[in-house]
């Protein structure tokens, strides 16, 4: 069985995904959050850092789970109840937990909305949607209509999306940013895109996009977010010569 360090696996992470100059939200904690007893035989990726991944990842054998959602967002002491038994179950199955939020959406080979676009079929990408002071999305200038759009999306992702038909039927100029967006569709809008693709929204968007007139496509926070961590993931176990799964615990979100 092949092993790698920890501790250069972090590493090289951070240096990939420049974790360290990426602005996320102030409780995103990118990066390692959870150590573990130094080496990695075998890698998990998740999107979400959960007690069912935790133990879905534990039954794959891994001691590295990869996240994009991590432990840690707001305040999470005391450890009791559920959060004890997570932080158990972690430190007695040596599993450590390395997080990445911003950084991963935002990377131009293994970011999930890099990622998506190519799946989607998309070329000539250009910088779009600020977040935190930096670029996260990307768009493209595209001739496709809204049915097709919505029949690669729910191939690309495997679930059907919503769509708020707020724009024109032929989509000619196309903004992707995968997750929960879409609140921020004036945001999406300012930049001159006919077409949004994210994850989610709340109901009173569906308002607001007609108002903008702007096809709105919500994919599904999980189902736009599972491409970056399975790419993480699969360029760490051919460099460090692991093995590597994808668990699925799917939210329907």
């Amino acid at each position: 069985m092949s092993k790698a360090s920890l501790s250069e696996i972090v590493r090289h992470c951070d240096r990939l995904l420049r974790t360290d100059k990426v602005v996320d939200y102030d409780g995103a904690v990118n990066g390692l959050q959870v150590e573990n007893r130094g080496q990695v035989t075998r890698i998990a990726a998740t999107v979400d850092a959960s007690r069912a991944t935790i133990k879905l990842a534990i039954a794959a054998k891994a001691d590295l789970l990869i996240v994009h959602h991590g432990l840690f967002w707001s305040a999470t002491h005391p450890w009791t109840g559920r959060r004890y038994e997570m932080l158990r179950l972690l430190l007695e199955n040596n599993l450590a937990v390395y997080s990445s939020h911003l950084p991963l959406d935002a990377h131009p080979a293994l970011g999930n909305n890099a990622l998506l676009c190519a799946a989607l079929g998309f070329k000539k990408l250009r910088p779009f949607f600020p977040s935190h002071g930096q670029t996260i999305g990307f768009q493209t200038i595209t001739n496709i209509s809204r049915d097709e759009l919505a029949s690669r999306l729910a191939c690309a992702t495997g679930a059907k999306p919503r769509l708020i038909p707020g724009g024109p039927k032929i989509c000619r100029r196309i903004g992707v940013v995968t997750g929960g967006a879409g609140g921020d569709l004036r945001i999406a809008a300012a930049e001159g895109v006919d077409t949004f693709i994210t994850g989610e929204g709340p109901h009173w968007t569906y308002a607001v996009a007609e108002e903008l007139g702007l096809n709105v496509f919500y994919g599904g926070h999980y189902a736009t977010e599972t491409f970056g961590v399975k790419a993480l993931a699969a360029a760490l176990a051919r460099k460090f010569k692991v093995s590597w799964t994808f668990v699925d615990h799917t939210t329907g979100l």
